[in-house]
């Protein structure tokens, strides 16, 4: 039995200690709420620019027409039609005659373009736009799919229809637009602006956007602004934000893929091994699947820039949650893992694609095979993919090799400089209406081959998108509204105008 002393010590040790983890609980929620309250909107009060005149009907007109030029990239370059390409060229040069009176326009490897529209100040760094000429080919089998014929280029119920409204010759036509624009007015900028449009970003860009890299090295042009492709104004997309974001790629993923080979005894099927190479291969595959590379939200990298711009237009939990990443990082981490979109944000993604193995239903193969694509996160590098692969499958019948073909690492890191402000504003005077924040693009574009030119390499496409739309690109019933066509141009229009004032 206690003595009554003894009870009274314990009652007294335990309050200290009940006052001790209150004071700990109260300074938690103090530092919690305070972090949360500091993280004030990152978004820019920026007084919508002066109304710019677009005639929509013709410039959807206009754009329309590129449209029926099949200029398609095939995987076989046999398939490749130089007459489409030349075709386009032409219809290029016949639309737009005063971008072609008062600006150099250079051939980069027959088939690419390079325009350089001379500043005052030659002097300046210069802005570069880019786009890219080529298409996707149409699935066989869908064509009876599409609304209207993926290569009529119709304008129909509001929409410009066929491939390439939206990826990319929208990018092409609409520079083309702004400039046009801008010389019709008299302008003239004091910084050189330069128009890139590669023939075949949709095969890696080897032939085109790299032949205009080496041509632009030898300028000694070192541009304070590329924009690319990648990223859009996103509506209806991001939970939790009940408005459009329009985001920025910072960077974009690397890409490979690898080849994974058991080799096993075959033969007759009535007569399995304990462990067929097919069945070596799946455990393989499910290794790796359940053995992913570490997710990155550092605020350093694409994933926690994002979290700095959007934590601030969230509700409270939310906000609290990524204003207090050094407690809830774990937490953030699971709920992230849980959608394929903002797994691949935060991760390097591997996913196998492809399946090879017996001929005949009851006929062990001596060999199985698969590819696995891998999109390398800006954090890791092929090296250390390859290295996890191994190390994640652990398996030595596995033969692990890189395939041949486009393989890239992924990209530097775009600072949030005065040139990403610029950016953002712009943005913010066309789309008043939107959130701007960084981003990370989980695909591949031009972009990846302009980085010895610039450490400002920026992605960003002005196009208006919502769930649906995002099936539309390479896919079925591509299309583009006619007014937000409209918007492309004036952006476009405007980004000149501020990166010359």
């Amino acid at each position: 039995m206690l003595s009554e002393v003894q009870r009274r010590r314990r009652r007294r040790r335990f309050r200290r200690l009940l006052l001790i983890i209150t004071l700990g609980l109260l300074v938690l929620v103090g530092v919690l709420l305070f972090r949360t309250l500091s993280m004030t909107s990152r978004q820019m009060a920026v007084a919508p620019g002066p109304a710019i005149q677009i005639d929509a009907a013709a410039a959807a007109s206009r754009l329309a027409q590129a449209l029926p030029f099949r200029t398609i990239s095939y995987q076989d370059p046999s398939q490749f039609s130089r007459d489409a390409f030349l075709g386009l060229h032409q219809y290029l040069v016949k639309t737009f005659p005063e971008t072609h009176r008062a600006l150099q326009r250079e051939l980069i490897n027959d088939y690419s373009l390079l325009y350089t529209w001379r500043g005052t100040e030659p002097t300046l760094p210069p802005m570069l736009l880019l786009g890219h000429l080529d298409v996707v080919p149409v699935e066989s089998g869908t064509e009876k799919e599409w609304t209207y014929p993926p290569f009529s280029g119709t304008v129909a119920d509001g929409y410009i229809w066929g491939r390439g409204a939206m990826d990319d010759k929208v990018a092409v036509l609409g520079a083309l637009e702004a400039v046009e624009h801008l010389l019709r007015q008299r302008y003239t900028p004091r910084r050189t602006v330069l128009l890139a449009f590669g023939h075949d970003e949709e095969v890696g860009g080897q032939a085109g956007a790299k032949s205009i890299v080496a041509r632009l090295a030898q300028t000694g042009m070192r541009p304070v602004l590329i924009l690319d492709e990648g990223m859009a104004i996103l509506k209806g997309i991001v939970p939790g934000i009940d408005r459009s974001m329009a985001s920025i790629g910072l960077a974009e993923k690397g890409y490979l893929s690898v080849e994974l080979v058991a080799e096993g005894v075959g033969g007759h099927a009535s007569m399995p091994p304990a462990h067929t190479s097919v069945g070596i291969l799946a455990s393989a595959i499910h290794a790796l699947e359940s053995h992913p590379m570490p997710a990155h939200t550092d605020t350093d990298g694409p994933a926690g820039a994002l979290f700095q711009f959007l934590g601030p237009e969230m509700s409270m939990a939310p906000r609290m949650a990524l204003a207090n990443l050094w407690l809830f990082d774990p937490v953030l981490k699971l709920v992230l893992d849980r959608s394929a979109p903002t797994r691949a944000l935060i991760r390097t993604t591997f996913a196998a694609t492809m399946l090879e193995g017996s001929n005949k239903e009851n006929v062990l193969p001596a060999r199985a095979r698969a590819v696995v694509n891998v999109r390398v996160h800006p954090s890791d590098s092929i090296e250390r993919v390859m290295e996890h692969l191994i190390q994640a499958i652990g398996d030595p019948r596995i033969t692990v090799r890189r395939l041949a073909g486009v393989m890239s690492e992924p990209s530097a890191v775009s600072p949030r400089s005065s040139i990403f402000t610029t950016l953002q504003r712009t943005v913010s005077q066309q789309f008043p209406d939107a959130i701007v924040a960084p981003g990370l693009v989980l695909g591949a574009t031009d972009s990846r081959h302009y980085q010895s030119l610039s450490e400002q390499v920026y992605r960003f496409l002005p196009l208006q998108v919502d769930a649906s739309d995002i099936a539309r690109i390479h896919g079925v019933n591509e299309r583009l509204a006619v007014d937000h066509y409209a918007d492309a141009i004036a952006f476009y229009i405007r980004l000149i105008q501020n990166f010359n004032d």
